[in-house]
């Protein structure tokens, strides 16, 4: 079974054996030839998708009762893989969602790591950091560096330990975060899970 994450720079697989990615901009998906069973938050290669029989969209088989209209499919199928814990999606931007036996809270979207940094770049040359992950955030700071770090890092890290419980982190700067949140799990295949929870029940 062969399945694909798609996001907007990459196609992310999984087969029984091991995980890789495809760039966006140069990988034809008709070359495969075999059954894929994908979720796409891709809106021009969804199209492209649409005309290859072999490529399954797994949106189609969702319950979306629980969830809101706009909701990206790549949190709804997170939110499946777990029955009880606060999952945080680092990526472009910074998905959490919160998931209670079984049943989607609800959840915010907050900027990513680079959008951010750009952020602070764009209002002042001198505020041009790379953010310190291993920040205290129990101290205030008294340097430039550690300054935009706190102010980023402490409101994403007081909200989501709030609702004391098991923090799943996946996503490309998964690792990054795996410092503040000390005991949370990094799961890079979190969203595979759920993919493979979805198939089934199909």
């Amino acid at each position: 079974m062969l399945l694909c994450d798609i996001g907007n720079t990459s196609y992310h697989f999984l087969d029984s054996t091991k995980d890789y990615k495809e760039s966006v901009s140069s990988f034809k998906p008709s070359s495969i030839k075999t059954e894929v069973f994908y979720i796409c938050v891709n809106s021009h290669v969804k199209k492209i998708l649409q005309d290859l029989e072999n490529w399954i969209d797994l949106s189609s088989h969702v319950d979306m009762t629980n969830y809101y209209e706009t909701m990206g499919i790549d949190r709804i199928v997170a939110s499946q893989a777990i029955k009880n814990g606060v999952i945080v999606d680092a990526g472009s931007a910074i998905t959490v969602d919160v998931v209670k036996n079984g049943m989607f809270e609800g959840g915010f979207i907050y900027p990513g790591t680079d959008a951010m940094s750009k952020t602070y770049k764009d209002i002042s040359p001198a505020l041009d950091y790379p953010f310190n992950f291993k920040l205290d955030l129990h101290k205030l700071p008294k340097n430039s560096q550690d300054a935009i770090s706190y102010g980023y890092l402490k409101t994403l890290y007081s909200e989501v330990t709030s609702y004391d419980m098991e923090i799943y982190l996946t996503g490309g700067d998964a690792k990054k975060l795996e410092t503040l949140f000390e005991n949370a799990e990094v799961d890079e295949m979190l969203i595979f899970k759920g993919m493979k929870k979805i198939i089934s029940k199909m």
